[in-house]
């Protein structure tokens, strides 16, 4: 059962390899990070990504920081007080506020989720990127042109976006940079993971291969043990040989061949004698007989088969003749 379960699992995995590889887009993408850098296997594979991120939160850390120092020289700007928290709907009597503004942002919500630890803060400066643009737009959207506060939220916005501007090629260069790491990291687990059951798979063959040394050797002392063949039962064997398709008697021949040497069926015409033949011999072939001939049957579906028959084969090449 165990043996059974990991042959499926093998071809379970080389199966959704397959549809991978049809469905992918990036296969030339693939290729080129292959050929870029040599891809890593086991544990050093596991020891890449433990780094690759490592290196990806020392980097976004440092971006993060970079982008406060922004943040604090627009929240710092004489004009940046309306924006610094929510803005109080009840208060100032905004009924239709929710109406306009779909997500509502300030200064203060932005560094609560840029201080939160439970894994809900900013995973980039580009997300908070976005909650500042969000407060400055909101601001513009719901007060008209003509108003105080749309005007210092454009002014404010301009200042930010020039900011922001100076930061970008850095942020830009980072966000390649964890890209085409992940790519490759992506790349290296799946060759990491096809090398381990392609050698599952080896193993598994050498496995299957034992288990059918031990098939046949058993099969083999169950022959010996087994009583000889009647004078009746070698006459029914005769008589089924010739019906056996081309195929089949080819096998059925190389069962004698191979526990009698001397017995070479390599003219158009069969001679052979069923009592010269071993008990073992002719024991595997009654088992094989047996079974090619129920095989064949299911496949003529309804085809009616006459044992007693010894006259030629129609769909056979050779002549066969048995005594």
């Amino acid at each position: 059962m165990q043996l059974e379960n990991q042959v499926n699992e093998v071809e379970q995995f080389y199966h959704s390899i397959d549809v991978q590889v049809n469905n992918s887009k990036e296969k030339g993408r693939e290729k080129h990070l292959l050929g870029a850098k040599k891809p890593l296997q086991g544990a050093s594979c596991s020891g890449a990504v433990v780094a690759a991120a490592a290196t990806a939160k020392r980097n976004n850390q440092e971006l993060m920081r970079q982008f406060s120092t922004i943040l604090n020289q627009i929240t710092m700007h004489e004009w940046a007080w309306p924006f610094m928290d929510p803005v109080d709907v009840e208060g100032l009597g905004l009924h239709d506020y929710y109406e306009v503004i779909e997500k509502p942002m300030d200064f203060s919500t932005i560094r609560s989720k840029i201080a939160a630890k439970d894994g809900s803060g900013y995973k980039n400066v580009r997300e908070i990127y976005a909650d500042v643009r969000l407060i400055f737009n909101n601001a513009m959207k719901y007060n008209d042109k003509k108003h105080n506060i749309h005007n210092m939220a454009k002014t404010l916005l301009k200042k930010f976006e020039e900011k922001w501007l100076e930061l970008w090629p850095k942020v830009d260069k980072e966000e390649k940079r964890q890209l085409a790491e992940e790519a490759q990291l992506q790349l290296n687990m799946q060759l990491a993971q096809e090398a381990s059951y392609a050698s599952m798979a080896r193993n598994l063959s050498v496995s299957l291969h034992e288990v059918d040394m031990q098939l046949e050797s058993l099969k083999a002392l169950v022959i010996q043990k087994c009583r000889k063949l009647s004078d009746y039962e070698k006459t029914m064997l005769g008589n089924a040989l010739p019906m056996l398709s081309p195929e089949n008697l080819v096998k059925a021949l190389q069962i004698v061949s191979e526990n009698n040497p001397a017995f070479q069926p390599n003219t158009l015409e069969v001679d052979l004698d069923i009592d010269a033949q071993s008990d073992y011999t002719m024991w595997r072939l009654n088992v094989f007989v047996k079974d090619a001939l129920e095989a064949q049957g299911r496949t003529a579906e309804g085809t009616t088969v006459n044992h007693d028959n010894g006259a030629d084969d129609n769909n056979n090449s050779k002549r066969r003749r048995v005594s």
